[in-house]
């Protein structure tokens, strides 16, 4: 027979081999939750971008929408205007254009430049821009615009993503409008103010530099694959992360570890973004205007900023959510502060709670959670939701919760149920 003492020490290295294991089985699942939650944390931007891709590059009603504004931007119609008044005054010959005058159009044509100071040739010069100013500020504009780009959109298609019609042409790796209905524009203008010349001007094609870049080649293939990945990739890096947080010891800690991750993914997105842009307009050649260039950059990528900043404040929102439910002296004191303001309102309002307190208790756990979940599937099913209906949706969530946190008598100071007509006891 063992002895006592060899029986203890038995137990002792059995205790020790059982602490080994355990040791050495966490030790695995933190590996892997680290492992599939840096990797979530890495896919996050890239769906990010991957629904946008989908959305708004690979979607020609939604790109049409998209850059419909740009027909009211100042420095886009200051391009426009400009390129269109220089298309026209290419094919002008001053000298020529007048010997061809009719005697009856000269009086029409003298009263048209009369009004004008400085040479003739200034003063056309200055009449064409001034036209095509016009042009280029009124309804007809936005019209040839939002037609001329949904056109074009296929030429922006394979500029990004190298697929598109096989009519497209992608010269100097750029993507263009052809501005030549608002040529015709300024010509008939020119012709009813009395500058009948410029009907023998012939038709003239100008184009408008949408997207040029020399490293478009370079970024096609990725940017093809992210558009291919659309919806799929958010699904995927939530799943990384969902398995990373299950996967962990600690799983409060993994999940502020998750949303923290995330947002900083976000945050150095938003931070490419804003370094991206002065380096594409450096890198833009002779001859295209910068602020215009700046305008469509702004434009095409202001869905997926908006998308950096709700994912971010998402994930803020989830950090901060599983950090006031755990443990920590703060977080308990946060807690204790809530309840306390709930218990005051509770019982200045003396209300009786009646059978539903109870209820409301024995529930609570699958009412906060049912109100969480409410939260989450409204930011997911939200048409386009931004970083302000996050915070919206985090408030209403809260707002349920308070009312949750009132109507359980034990969630109240000392347990005590608010009664009409009654003063809290001061010990239960």
């Amino acid at each position: 027979m063992n002895s006592p003492g060899e029986l203890a020490a038995l137990r002792e290295r059995v205790a020790v081999l059982e602490a080994e294991k355990r040791t050495k089985h966490h030790r695995v699942r933190s590996v892997c939750s680290v492992l599939l939650i840096v990797l979530g944390c890495v896919l996050a931007p890239l769906g990010t971008v991957a629904v946008w891709a989908a959305h708004i590059v690979g979607d020609t009603d939604q790109y049409v929408t998209t850059v419909a504004p740009l027909a009211d931007d100042p420095d886009v119609q200051k391009a426009a205007s400009e390129r269109v008044a220089n298309a026209v005054l290419e094919h002008v010959d001053t000298a020529a254009l007048l010997q061809q005058v009719a005697p009856e159009d000269r009086p029409a044509l003298e009263r048209a430049l009369g009004r004008l100071e400085g040479p003739l040739d200034d003063a056309l010069h200055s009449l064409v821009r001034s036209t095509a100013q016009q042009v280029v500020a009124s309804d007809a504009f936005a019209k040839v615009w939002t037609e001329a780009n949904r056109e074009a959109h296929a030429s922006i298609d394979k500029a990004l993503t190298g697929q598109g019609g096989g009519l497209v042409e992608l010269s100097d790796n750029a993507a263009t409008l052809d501005l030549a209905p608002l040529v015709e524009r300024v010509k008939e203008r020119l012709v009813a103010a009395g500058l009948t010349f410029a009907e023998r001007i012939p038709p003239v094609h100008t184009e408008f530099t949408l997207v040029q870049s020399e490293d478009i080649g370079k970024v096609k293939r990725g940017f093809r694959l992210l558009q291919l990945a659309g919806n799929w990739l958010p699904v995927i890096a939530l799943v990384l992360l969902a398995a990373g947080v299950l996967t962990a010891v600690g799983r409060r800690r993994a999940l502020i570890a998750a949303a923290l991750g995330t947002v900083l993914g976000m945050l150095l997105l938003g931070l490419a973004l804003t370094l991206a842009r002065p380096l594409y307009l450096d890198a833009l050649p002779a001859g295209v205007s910068r602020p215009a260039a700046g305008s469509v950059f702004d434009i095409l990528v202001r869905f997926l900023r908006r998308g950096v900043r709700m994912v971010a404040v998402l994930g803020i929102v989830v950090a901060l959510g599983a950090w006031l439910t755990g443990g920590g002296r703060w977080a308990r004191s946060v807690r204790g502060v809530w309840r306390s303001g709930i218990g005051a309102a509770a019982g200045h309002a003396g209300l009786r709670t009646g059978p539903v307190g109870p209820w409301v208790h024995r529930w609570r756990r699958w009412l906060t959670w049912a109100a969480v979940a409410a939260g989450a599937v409204a930011v997911v099913l939200w048409p386009a939701p931004t970083a302000m209906v996050v915070v919206g949706l985090a408030l209403a969530v809260l707002a349920v919760l308070a009312v949750i946190e009132f109507l359980d008598p034990e969630g109240h100071p000392n347990g005590v149920t608010p009664v009409a007509g009654e003063a809290p006891r001061p010990d239960a």
